[in-house]
């Protein structure tokens, strides 16, 4: 089977230099049982890279299984993957199979890999090299056949540096590496790729789609897609259904792109000109503009709740006397904006030295934070509301060594909201 021909058949579209590299690489390594890993961020294909590498194997009759490493709570990931006997703890009612024993024969996709404990980790590093088991609460030796295709949208070999990745099971893993870059560094497969979703949409929808401008064009092919091919599918879906039957110029497809960055910056939006402004604000509002902005002031509403909840949380957790401590008083409106940070850093100091806070009340971590607080303002002006939001999480994260749910509970959000907001971020 040639490169266009493996495309077409598993869905990998693009021209690009880039992707020619993978799909090549996937030829390769697809005939062998040899270990791959796919590295790239959040919805560059890892999983259709999968399928493709699966599909075009020897073990192609036999089961593919998909597991997400980083969906699985702490508590039971051990007995997903490896299966459990009768009893072997509270609601195992039955003995089952874990991932390895139904992938037997067959291939098993890790992904987010990075994201497995590291107690776990050992214990995929003897699959990997014998083949070999235990199921939760037996003594009972087990053994699988299986591929191993493990993915990560994080630098693997930054985990081991920080102590969080075994690195006999990295080098395990890294046997064949497939990077896939993301949309924004293959921009000439951008077009192919949205023509292909909406073909797909229109059919699917019984729509008509009645094409875009050359400003709509140059708008798609400069937006960054920090989703990538998920973004990118997700905006052409949503143009075949609401907009039905309507040519796309600029100003509708603009409606449907997130516009920033996970630092607050503009996407590569077009900027308006000194007369495009002007006739702007002179003209009479658009319905459909003011509900855009509607929307954008309830996300930027939820998200400086969120942050509210975080700082509160995070930074003043402790309790004494069964009293709350004082918490800092809010900015006053004569301080320059670009000493806030100053401000803040005071407040704090004035926490950790027990000024207007209540007696026998000793801040939790305070030093830790503060040190923190220390790196992440220094030589900053006002920090964007996603800068200080994705700090906050990380430092949860690196205190509670990773735990999703612990990290959640001290930042005062729900397990929910804190896989959206890493999902947000890249924050695997």
């Amino acid at each position: 089977m040639d490169r266009e021909a493996l495309q077409e058949r598993y869905g990998i579209t693009g021209e690009s230099a880039a992707i020619r590299q993978v799909v090549d690489k996937i030829m390769q390594v697809a005939g062998t049982d040899i270990t791959v890993l796919l590295q790239g961020e959040s919805g560059v294909g890892k999983d259709v890279t999968a399928r493709a590498i699966h599909a075009l194997s020897k073990r192609k009759r036999s089961n593919l299984v998909i597991v997400n490493c980083g969906a699985i709570p702490e508590g039971i990931i051990e007995s997903e993957l490896f299966g459990h006997e009768k009893g072997s703890f509270t609601g195992a009612h039955e003995a089952r199979k874990g991932y390895f024993e139904k992938a037997d024969g067959g291939t098993i996709f890790l992904d987010e890999i990075g994201d497995t404990p590291k107690n776990i980790q050992v214990k995929l590093l003897r699959v990997l090299e014998s083949g070999e088991f235990f199921r939760v609460g037996s003594s009972k030796m087990y053994t699988a056949d299986v591929r191993v295709i493990a993915a990560t949208n994080q630098d693997l070999w930054e985990l081991v540096r920080e102590g969080k990745f075994r690195e006999d099971l990295y080098y395990r893993l890294d046997t064949v590496k497939i990077k896939l870059p993301p949309l924004r560094e293959r921009t000439e497969d951008i077009i192919p790729i949205f023509r292909k979703f909406v073909t797909e949409f229109s059919s699917k929808y019984d729509s008509v789609f009645q094409g875009f401008s050359d400003d709509a064009k140059e708008l798609l092919t400069s937006y960054r897609w920090p989703g990538n091919v998920r973004e990118l599918r997700n905006v052409a879906e949503q143009l075949v259904v609401l907009e039905k039957s309507q040519f796309i110029d600029k100003e509708k497809l603009q409606k449907y792109l997130k516009g920033r960055q996970h630092l607050g910056s503009t996407d590569n939006l077009p900027i308006l000109s000194r007369k495009e402004r002007e006739t702007e604000f002179h003209n009479e509002p658009d319905p459909a503009d003011s509900g855009i902005i509607y929307r954008a002031l309830v996300e930027m509403r939820t998200d400086i709740s969120d942050l509210k909840k975080m700082l509160a949380k995070f930074l003043y957790t402790s309790f004494a006397d069964k009293g709350m401590k004082q918490l800092p008083g809010s900015i006053p409106r004569d301080i320059d904006p670009n000493d806030i940070s100053s401000h803040l850093q005071e407040q704090i100091d004035n926490y950790s030295l027990g000024i207007n806070t209540p007696k026998k009340a000793e801040p939790e971590h305070d030093g830790d934070q503060k040190d923190n607080l220390d790196v992440f303002f220094k030589g900053k002006e006002i920090p964007s509301i996603e800068e200080a939001e994705k700090f906050l999480i990380e430092q949860a994260l690196k205190r509670f060594e990773g735990n999703r749910r612990k990290a959640s509970d001290a930042l005062g959000v729900s397990e929910r909201t804190l896989y959206r907001k890493l999902d947000q971020y890249g924050l695997q």
